[in-house]
């Protein structure tokens, strides 16, 4: 004897619709030049402290270490290609 269990098809998934992708496209592109000025700043105060070039011009404070501007431009990157990634994949769903 064969039973036959026939379910209904339910409900259908509707596809997730991402929100503000050209916003984040937009934000995304703004801020790769933010990131490349941490970067240079960071390698300024790198060679300020090895004396190769003028005194940096941030004396005191957090920004006043390289460290900090390496670590801003890392961080200022990493959100840059998060938020690339978030506008485009919805940007390829599309097509």
């Amino acid at each position: 004897m064969i039973v036959r269990i026939r379910m209904g098809s339910g409900v259908k998934r509707q596809p997730t619709i991402r929100k503000n992708t050209r916003v984040a496209l937009a934000l995304a592109a703004l801020l790769w030049p933010a990131s490349l000025m941490a970067f240079a700043l960071g390698l300024w105060g790198l060679a300020a402290d090895m004396r190769f070039t003028g005194e940096f011009p941030i004396k005191d404070g957090i920004f006043s270490h390289w460290q900090v501007w390496i670590a801003a431009g890392i961080a200022i990157v990493s959100c840059a290609f998060a938020l690339n990634r978030y506008g485009i994949a919805e940007h390829h769903s599309e097509l």
